[in-house]
């Protein structure tokens, strides 16, 4: 039976992000890594992402980075998480009045030019970084804190920089979600060795997928 998996990816990614395309390369042919490229605007994206989830029916949702605050607004559905910036919308609201400085914007949006292919665009307007909190309050109202029964774990990097910024926090994950979270010695942009050892089993594990007869089962069919 096919699983669709449903990844959310982090600010700048897109269709073509690095993760999925190693989980792509990874897992058996009946679990459907889809992943697609949405809007900065977390209102636009939160209606695109909707769409997405009632399409297609995902068994499991993933976030990385800030997509996390979208993933976790999803309701009724597991949660796998690629280092959750869930501070990030905080720095949004607090540094937002710099885009108001005439050129501030522009220069932003060049900083942060995504990489080149099917990539989000970004655009730092006083507009879009304010919106942010209000999803993160969305996000953390399904939280296990706030009640919610649905499943969540999360993997941090000790090398994630965004921690020592404090955009990355592991105990504001802590505060809402438990010790439902594993730390692996890479960075903030999971690097393949742990993709591999540690998130794709994770994942094979939310899915029902918890043995090896399981993993080879689904492999060969």
């Amino acid at each position: 039976m096919l699983k669709n998996v449903l990844y959310i990816h982090g600010m700048g990614g897109g269709r073509d992000s690095r993760i999925p395309s190693i989980l792509k390369d990874n897992v058996p042919a009946n679990i459907k890594i889809v992943v697609r490229t949405y809007d900065f605007n977390p209102d636009i994206a939160s209606s695109q992402i909707e769409g997405w989830v009632q399409e297609l029916k995902p068994s499991l949702i993933m976030g990385e980075s800030l997509g996390s605050v979208h993933a976790i607004a999803i309701k009724g559905i597991p949660h796998l998480l690629v280092s959750p910036s869930l501070n990030a919308p905080e720095y949004f609201t607090r540094l937002g009045f710099l885009s108001k400085i005439p050129g501030v914007t522009s220069i932003l949006d060049m900083i942060y030019r995504p990489k080149p292919g099917d990539r989000q665009s970004l655009h730092f307007s006083y507009e879009n970084m304010h919106k942010w909190l209000h999803y993160r309050d969305i996000a953390l109202d399904n939280s296990t804190r706030k009640g919610s029964r649905d499943l969540f774990y999360a993997f941090f990097g000790t090398k994630d920089h965004y921690r020592r910024s404090g955009v990355v926090r592991v105990g504001t994950y802590r505060k809402y979600f438990g010790n439902t979270y594993k730390i692996y010695r890479g960075t903030h942009f999971m690097e393949e060795e742990y993709v591999i050892s540690m998130l794709i089993p994770k994942m094979y594990e939310m899915l029902g997928l918890t043995t090896v007869e399981d993993t080879v089962s689904a492999r060969n069919s």
